[in-house]
């Protein structure tokens, strides 16, 4: 068991390693993930020897599956989502020449949103149990959040009981999702709107917007093809999908941090989403250094709209 135990990180490695080695092309990434998945899903379900585990044991090691599954799955999910994205074409502005296409991604914020909104959830709680040690029977702080010390809880930590805090707060299973289903609801609806705010917020502060965008292509002597060489006229363009990107990968955000969650993967979903978020970057570093030096291999297939 302890052999079987340590070989699943290496699995995994190599699986998504595997993943992110080829292009990201639409049929041939889906058939692959499925191919992935499914296999991590049978040696999963596999049934160990009678012998070895206990009834107890038994029950452990299939939680620690079942999670390590929902992981897997997570991952598959944010990686193949990662590859969705619009390529403008655009060419150069002198001499004339077909350049490098403009690509706007799905996730055009990164995971930031869900960065920021975590950040705030955390200081809010951390602010909500000082002015509740002190102040417990004060009506506002209750209005706040109401919190409480678990008996399993052997370092004092406090959780939320009510008030703002626990509506914010994540169920901690689907079997406590179903009980208060309102807390449930307003905590998703909370996530996702502040995912998505944040999002089309953060484009504003990193100067990613469209026309902090449209000037960056006319600095670097390029101009979207189709369209006239003006910032206004390539602002307006790029005003049709930047906002839409940047809302719409908020909420995918949100959504897969919820999901992830619920499902109970190992971590949590922000990690989850951080680490996926930094494999493809070096992916995409990997790409344009493979670019330069000429290997087809690591060449990414190009769509244009």
């Amino acid at each position: 068991l302890l052999c079987v135990s340590s070989t699943y990180p290496l699995i995994l490695t190599s699986a998504i390693s595997s993943v992110f080695y080829y292009q990201f092309s639409f049929s041939s990434s889906l058939l692959r993930y499925f191919h992935i998945f499914f296999f991590f899903f049978f040696l999963m379900i596999r049934r160990p020897p009678r012998s070895t585990l206990s009834s107890s044991s038994a029950a452990s090691d299939v939680y620690k599956r079942q999670n390590l599954l929902s992981t897997l799955a997570i991952f598959l999910i944010v990686v193949f989502l990662q590859g969705f994205h619009v390529n403008l074409a655009t060419v150069r502005r002198s001499p004339p020449a077909p350049a490098e296409p403009f690509q706007i991604k799905l996730f055009y914020t990164s995971n930031m949103p869900i960065i920021l909104q975590t950040s705030v959830i955390s200081n809010f709680n951390f602010f909500s149990q000082i002015l509740y040690r002190r102040f417990s029977n004060n009506f506002l702080v209750s209005l706040l959040g109401k919190w409480e010390t678990r008996e399993y809880s052997s370092s004092g930590q406090m959780f939320p009981v009510g008030g703002l805090a626990y509506y914010i707060t994540a169920p901690h299973t689907i079997t406590d999702m179903f009980n208060d289903p309102i807390h449930a609801i307003f905590y998703i609806t909370f996530v996702l709107v502040m995912c998505a705010m944040f999002s089309k917020v953060w484009i504003g502060v990193q100067r990613t917007a469209p026309r902090d965008m449209a000037k960056k292509l006319l600095a670097e002597g390029k101009r979207l093809k189709q369209y006239r060489d003006n910032e206004d006229d390539i602002a307006v363009a790029l005003n049709r999908y930047i906002p839409t990107a940047a809302a719409f990968g908020g909420l995918c955000i949100g959504a897969l941090t919820i999901l992830a969650d619920f499902l109970g993967a190992i971590g949590s979903g922000t990690g989850i989403l951080l680490a996926v978020t930094m494999i493809h970057q070096y992916h995409e570093v990997l790409q344009r250094e493979g670019q330069e030096l000429g290997l087809d291999f690591l060449k990414r297939k190009a769509t244009f709209a």
